[in-house]
């Protein structure tokens, strides 16, 4: 945890001082040491947020892109059941950085519980993550059937572990695939929701223009000016796909198969 209270006031953890966590109100302790980062722990084993997960300096680094008062931020829902968000933007977006290994059903209850929830996944935690997305990178179609071209369709999901454990959820994932030195220089790898099927489509976003968009509350207008109708094309996409294959149609010669653009003029097969 970074903050503690401090009379009344968050504070980040130095050497030797003692808080109150703002979650249960229970003693907390500073842990300095050259190993890990400053952070604050309860006593003994205690945790009053089975979600929460020691803090890498991944974590730390990605918090600091943002304002202090958004950071670990306690949301309470109607039962009382009550989390700490790593960052709960203005646009009331709450933003998750995992860096350990996530079991379906706490990633469930996490995306039941948090309204508008955002994960950014840290891609370099194991050693065969980077590699087995960038293979499926490079083994993923253009997107022929979409006039979008700078979406990818991952062919082999099966074969990245980290697409096969996210790819069936609801919430929007981002993948991070550079270290802390590297961080504004690069995109992140956003990872479309759930689909009817068993695909998996991807799109690359930059890094820069997610830190900018939560901070200046433009995020929502990203959504849905972007992610959202790029979704829906794909699902139409499938559809006909389907569509096809179960009526056994071809796409008429003069078009191709672009279908969205060009209408739906095709011919059955004899």
């Amino acid at each position: 945890m970074k903050f503690a209270l401090i009379d009344n006031c968050r504070a980040e953890a130095t050497k030797g001082a003692k808080g109150v966590c703002p979650s249960c109100g229970s003693e907390l302790i500073a842990k300095c040491g050259e190993v890990k980062i400053n952070h604050w722990a309860h006593k003994g084993s205690r945790n009053c947020d089975v979600w929460w997960e020691n803090e890498t300096e991944w974590h730390r680094a990605w918090k600091n892109k943002f304002p202090i008062e958004w950071q670990e931020v306690i949301q309470v829902d109607e039962k009382g059941e009550k989390h700490i968000a790593d960052v709960k933007t203005q646009e009331r977006y709450e933003l998750e950085f995992q860096h350990s290994y996530l079991n379906p059903e706490e990633r469930r209850s996490r995306n039941a519980f948090y309204q508008k929830l955002v994960w950014v996944v840290d891609g370099t935690r194991r050693k065969r993550d980077r590699i087995q997305f960038q293979r499926a990178i490079g083994e993923s179609t253009d997107g022929s059937n979409l006039p979008r071209m700078d979406i990818r369709r991952v062919d082999f999901p099966d074969e990245c572990r980290l697409l096969k454990e996210w790819h069936d959820g609801d919430a929007l994932v981002f993948f991070d695939f550079q270290d802390k030195k590297e961080m504004e220089q690069s995109v992140l790898w956003f990872l479309f929701p759930k689909l009817a099927t068993d695909e998996v489509y991807i799109m690359p976003f930059s890094r820069q223009e997610f830190i900018k968009a939560h901070n200046e509350s433009a995020f929502d207008e990203i959504v849905n000016n972007t992610i959202l109708p790029r979704h829906e094309e794909i699902k139409k996409t499938i559809q006909y796909i389907i569509y096809k294959e179960q009526e056994n149609i071809e796409d008429h010669p003069a078009t191709g198969d672009s279908w969205i653009n060009q209408g739906l003029y095709y011919k059955r097969r004899r």
